[in-house]
C-alpha cells in the first residue's frame, strides 16, 4: 500500500488527548493502526501503535515473534511495512516517516 504519511502529518490537527489522536489515526487508517506498547515517560503515559503499510510483510515479522527459534532479518523491507506512532496522553504525536 502506497502511503504518503509526509501529507497525512500536515493534514494532522492539534490533539488535546490520546483519545482524541487514537480516533482520528484510526478514521485515516482503519485496520491497519495497531495498539503495540505503552510505556510511562516523565510520569506521562505515552502510547505506541504500528500504521501497517505492508500486511503480508509485517503480519510475518509479528509471527516470527511467537516462534521459539530465532528470527533473522534479511532485508530492510520488514521495517518498511510499517510505520510507528507515538502518542502522549495530553496528544503530543510523533511519527517515523
Amino acid at each position: 500500500m502506497n502511503m504518503d504519511l509526509t501529507s497525512i502529518t500536515e493534514q494532522m490537527p492539534d490533539f488535546r488527548s490520546h483519545l482524541e489522536a487514537r480516533e482520528w489515526f484510526s478514521s485515516q487508517f482503519p485496520n491497519r493502526f495497531l495498539l503495540r506498547s505503552e510505556d510511562s515517560l516523565d510520569g506521562k503515559r505515552v502510547y505506541y501503535y504500528h500504521i501497517v503499510k505492508n500486511p503480508e510483510v509485517y503480519q510475518q515479522y509479528m509471527e516470527s515473534f511467537s516462534k521459539t527459534e530465532g528470527h533473522e532479518i534479511t532485508n530492510v523491507e520488514t521495517f518498511e511495512s510499517y510505520s510507528t506512532v507515538e502518542i502522549s496522553e495530553d496528544g503530543n504525536v510523533s511519527l517515523s516517516i
